[in-house]
């Protein structure tokens, strides 16, 4: 018998048992779907941070409290050492190379007439902010060095906040409650999306003196340092982590720059990929395995049927490779549902979260849900291959 023989013989025995063959593949199929949908979000979760981080700009710096992997308090919790005299000394030293803004942040409750924005982020920065963070402003503009430095209750508020408290009327002029105090609105940001859930655009920008006064912050969640040019990175941050280790420790700050931000993040996406991955093939492996007892079953349940086709002359190779083509195909089908609906499931949650289905995932999973069909359709197809063909005939 030629492999074509074998292979139609083997797709027959396929359609003529339909809900069988579905459920053999249905475990392949939410295996697939699964490797697929899951690093679908770890990749794209990558590439947003990424687009993220670099849209920044290559030249930034962050240094933030505590040192990543450092010694922690009995809390379990690195204690933040960071002042606004550090900021001021690293704008000091560094000079001309590079711009320095600190940067506090909370959390409060915005209030305009009769309307409330809840949980709004509340930043505090220092005028020379939009020259290290790239802020577009759809209106008006930013605070001047002249309005912090005389803590004026000026402020920029983001689309949210703007859709929330004043709709379509005028924004520009209006004084918006910030945890009890008023601020006059001069500025709108552009719109900047939503962030796996957390909006970027329910926020209201602050000058540093008036946001810390308000709040009696006397810690600072950041401070960003914005080098002259990418070439002069490197020696900021060697300059900048001198300047800190004048009153700090080394455990008390730590200062990234964006390719050890990416790097960073590369190491902690491929990890969640690999165990998010690993995950998802144990359910391949357990559609393997469901494969396998079907496979077994039809075996017993086909018993006379292979005797008689042994009885005509085919060869124990023939019978073999009829079990074992029947199940790469049932495999095979269920990858390959199991992709298209991995990249229709991903493209619908890609309307709210970012995802990217990477070529390599698609061709991981059906080489795996192949493998998977090859390794245990192996069994089976022996079993069947070794059945005597007298006995077989008397099977009942």
């Amino acid at each position: 018998m030629d492999i074509s023989e074998t292979t139609r013989s083997a797709f027959t025995a396929i359609l003529a048992n339909k809900m069988r063959s579905f459920l053999t593949i249905l475990g392949i199929v939410i295996g697939v779907t699964s490797v697929i949908l899951l690093i679908s979000l770890v990749v794209g979760l990558q590439t947003f941070i990424t687009n993220q981080i670099q849209g920044l700009g290559s030249n930034l710096l962050f240094v933030i409290p505590g040192r990543l992997g450092g010694a922690r308090s009995p809390g379990g919790v690195q204690a933040n050492r960071l002042e606004f005299s550090d900021a001021v000394s690293l704008r000091s030293k560094l000079g001309s190379e590079a711009q320095v803004s600190a940067v506090i942040q909370r959390t409060a409750t915005l209030k305009f007439g009769n309307k409330t924005d809840k949980g709004a982020a509340v930043f505090g920065v220092e005028a020379n902010y939009p020259k290290i963070i790239s802020i577009k402003l759809a209106e008006g503009r930013f605070f001047k060095e002249s309005e912090v430095q005389s803590v004026r209750k000026v402020a920029v508020i983001g689309q949210t906040v703007r859709k929330n408290l004043f709709g379509s009327s005028q924004v520009i002029g209006q004084a918006v409650d910030v945890a009890g105090l008023k601020y006059t609105v001069i500025g709108i940001s552009a719109p900047r999306g939503s962030t796996f859930g957390i909006d970027q655009d329910n926020s209201i920008i602050l000058p540093f003196p008036a946001a810390q006064r308000q709040f009696g912050i006397n810690r600072l969640n950041t401070i960003y340092i914005s080098a002259k040019g990418a070439d002069n990175v490197k020696p900021v941050q060697e300059k900048a982590v001198k300047v800190l280790k004048k009153r700090l420790t080394e455990d008390d700050f730590t200062i990234q720059s964006q390719e050890q931000t990416l790097s960073t993040i590369s190491q902690i996406t491929s990890v969640l990929t690999l165990a998010l991955g690993g995950v998802a093939a144990i359910s391949l492996i357990v559609g393997g395995i469901g494969i396998m007892n079907i496979m077994l079953v039809t075996v017993a349940e086909r018993t006379r049927e292979i005797g008689l086709r042994k009885a005509l002359g085919a060869r124990p190779k023939d019978i073999r490779s009829q079990f074992l083509i029947e199940a790469v195909v049932l495999s095979g089908l269920g990858g390959i549902i199991g992709i298209i609906l991995g990249i229709i499931i991903s493209f619908i949650i890609g309307r709210f979260f970012t995802t990217t289905v990477p070529l390599w995932s698609v061709a991981l999973s059906f080489g795996f849900s192949m493998l998977v069909g090859i390794i245990f359709g192996v069994t089976p197809a022996i079993r069947a291959a070794k059945l005597d063909p007298i006995q077989a005939l008397r099977y009942e």
